[in-house]
């Protein structure tokens, strides 16, 4: 045992977990947190705390594992609460530490420095679990507990809130290894032997791999092999079998609405077929439907269970063994996975090229970050081939501007291997500090911002529905003096033929580099993009 103030105490709790590098703002109401973290493993002063909850994101995605931010109180947590609707959203592992002023004057109104009026109650609102440390003899108690909450399934953010006298206040400090997730119940056997008996009476089956498939690869792999099923994915399930693989239909289910109208049994897995993916919910689905999730209050929710599983997803598939498969609807699986791939590429013209040179010019375990922005929405989040979950990075809430503070987050993770960012200039500029954190980190990334001056995605959208347009076109910098000014490596690249170059230029950086694709000497795509977001018309 040994001795420190709360700052020791967390580093050594964050070391007991895994984490070498946590994301942050120092502020008068965490500098012994900052400190003790910088002094033991590295701390990464970002510069919004957003884009900290971001980073400690995309550093939990593209890990495995926990990730760490650090805010101030007040105003500094509530720059951090939409990125934490983004971390419960995605279910990531984030463990958010909070300053929060003098216990003493907690509640009274008083208008100290950074105070702000019930922030646990803020917190709780955006994350899967939240407290206050409200003595010493609790610091670390509150704290392991939290990271607990973060790792556990259904994974999410645990924010902690802790007063500044309490952090300077002595603490015992203990190496006590890492915290053990709490434990999923087994599933039902009923409940499997009812779902054996459906994949064994069925033809034409197919599976959807979400976000709770990731961490069931081989048994997911398995199950399609077995029943040649074609496999859909959410964008969250992306990877969970190579999108290289011959079953993998992909992130194309509205594309591939003949397909799923001749399938005979639907298997989700992990899946909580939000609007986007449905067509707002429109989307025809197989009636018989297994669904498999670890938590129970979604089995049913969206779409009619004829079976539903809680569990984890793994431990559950590697039940189910009913089920042989016919190769005719492998045959349809391969064909349908073909001709969706073919007509996207059809749609987006000249951006085909583009998206063929990224996957050829980054290594398969390079992490893919992409905003909100035309190419990650028409293309990068479908036919940008993804071989492995924890290399696919986006923003599930759909929020812009986290790009690039999320692949800062993952290029720091410990990946020998370059991490690629698609923004868009308007993303970008929600964070455009964020540049600052690319140039002093250093972090082996290349930034591809897509500049067509404005919001290109909600553009289209008004274009489209007959609207005017309103709040889409914006100044944009000029990104050439904007590098230069930051020591960024910068490129233009005005034609698709000339960014596979580009692209290997950057690459073999080995540090932050920035590759700017002017949309508007590009051939416009033959088909413009449109969100799937339902606009009422009056009769």
């Amino acid at each position: 045992m040994t001795h420190g103030n709360g700052g020791d105490l967390l580093a050594q709790i964050l070391i007991d977990n895994g984490v070498n590098t946590a994301f942050g703002i120092v502020s008068v109401h965490n500098l012994p947190l900052v400190e003790a973290i910088a002094a033991r493993l590295r701390f990464v002063p970002v510069r919004h705390e957003a884009a900290a909850v971001n980073a400690a994101d995309g550093y939990a995605r593209a890990r495995g594992g926990l990730g760490v931010a650090i805010t101030s109180t007040g105003t500094g947590a509530g720059n951090a609460a939409g990125s934490l609707v983004e971390a419960l959203t995605a279910g990531s592992r984030v463990l958010h530490v909070t300053g929060q002023i003098d216990s003493p004057y907690l509640g009274q109104g008083r208008g100290v420095i950074h105070e702000t009026r019930d922030q646990l109650g803020m917190l709780t609102a955006v994350s899967k679990h939240a407290a206050t440390i409200s003595s010493v003899a609790e610091a670390e108690d509150v704290l392991r507990r939290a990271v607990r909450e973060a790792v556990s399934l259904p994974c999410g953010p645990s924010s902690v809130e802790w007063p500044i006298d309490l952090q300077y206040a002595r603490h015992d400090v203990v190496a006590r290894g890492p915290e053990v997730p709490a434990p999923v119940p087994p599933p039902d056997e009923n409940a499997l032997a009812r779902a054996d008996q459906l994949i064994a009476s069925a033809r034409r089956p197919v599976i959807w791999a979400g976000g709770g498939a990731v961490d069931a690869r081989d048994e997911v792999r398995e199950l399609a092999e077995r029943l040649h099923a074609p496999v859909f994915t959410s964008n969250s399930g992306r990877g969970t079998l190579p999108e290289d693989h011959s079953l993998v239909v992909g992130n194309f289910a509205t594309a591939a609405e003949d397909l799923l109208a001749e399938a005979d049994l639907l298997i989700s897995i992990g899946t909580h077929f939000r609007s986007n993916e449905t067509k707002h919910y429109h989307l025809a689905l197989p009636e018989r439907h297994i669904q498999i999730d670890v938590d129970p209050a979604a089995l049913g929710r969206v779409h009619p269970a004829t079976v539903g599983i809680a569990g984890e997803a793994a431990a559950v598939l590697r039940r189910l063994r009913g089920g042989s498969g016919d190769r005719q609807w492998r045959e349809r699986a391969v064909a349908t996975r073909s001709a969706v791939r073919s007509r996207l590429r059809e749609a987006i013209g000249p951006y085909g090229e583009i998206c063929d040179a990224m996957r050829a010019g980054l290594p398969r375990e390079s992490v893919i970050a992409r905003d909100v922005t035309i190419p990650s929405s028409q293309w990068g989040n479908r036919l940008l081939d993804i071989f492995d979950p924890r290399t696919n990075l986006f923003p599930v809430g759909g929020g812009i501007g986290q790009g690039l503070a999320t692949g800062i987050g993952a290029a720091l993770s410990g990946r020998d291997a370059p991490t690629l960012v698609m923004a868009g200039d308007g993303g970008l500029a929600v964070h455009l500090g964020e540049l600052g954190t690319l140039a002093q980190e250093k972090p082996w990334l290349v930034l591809v911002v897509f500049n067509d001056g404005g919001y290109g995605v909600l553009r289209n959208m008004q274009d489209h529905h007959g609207g005017s347009r309103a709040g889409v076109d914006l100044y944009t910098p000029d990104f050439s003096r904007l590098a230069q000014s930051l020591d960024l490596p910068y490129q233009l690249v005005s034609r698709p033929s000339l960014f596979a170059e580009a692209l290997e230029k950057a690459v073999a950086q080995h540090g932050p580099a920035v590759i700017e694709v002017d949309v508007t000497a590009l051939d416009p795509a033959p088909r413009p993009f449109v969100p799937p977001v339902p606009v009422p018309r009056e009769d």
